[in-house]
């Protein structure tokens, strides 16, 4: 059994996964920076707020809202998981309005092996959609 998306135990798991995925701690590196998502239409009807907090060479990701992220990413649930189960390239989503960035894109794409590091850690995640 594994954890709800976009819970809070889901954040949890992520956050250990993370830490526990060398590549993307290699990744990491000495990286300072923070990520918004917004998922909207979330299966209880609302809108679900979390964040990739990566700093001092950990990374952490929880339920909320970042103080000054470099990055804000928004789309749907459907969108989200879709992603996330990997069924849905994130590239696509973008190219097609699926997905909107807005702040510093150029940040993320600097960092394209942290993100595609951050995808790898989250398939080690057992996620319940």
């Amino acid at each position: 059994m594994g954890v709800k998306y976009l819970s809070e135990e889901w954040a949890n798991a992520f956050t250990d996964a993370l830490a526990n995925h060398d590549g993307f701690q290699s990744a990491i590196g000495t990286t300072d920076l923070g990520v918004q998502f917004q998922v909207t239409d979330a299966p209880d009807g609302g809108t679900v707020d979390y964040y990739l907090d990566i700093g001092n060479g950990s990374a952490k990701m929880a339920l909320g809202q970042l103080e000054d992220p470099e990055v804000t990413i928004a789309s749907d649930y459907e969108t989200a998981a879709g992603i996330s189960k990997g069924e849905l390239n994130t590239q696509a989503a973008f190219m097609t309005g699926k997905i909107k960035v807005t702040g510093n894109l150029a940040v993320l794409m600097m960092h394209q092996p942290i993100v595609s590091n951050w995808t790898a850690a989250a398939q080690t995640v057992d996620i319940d959609y």
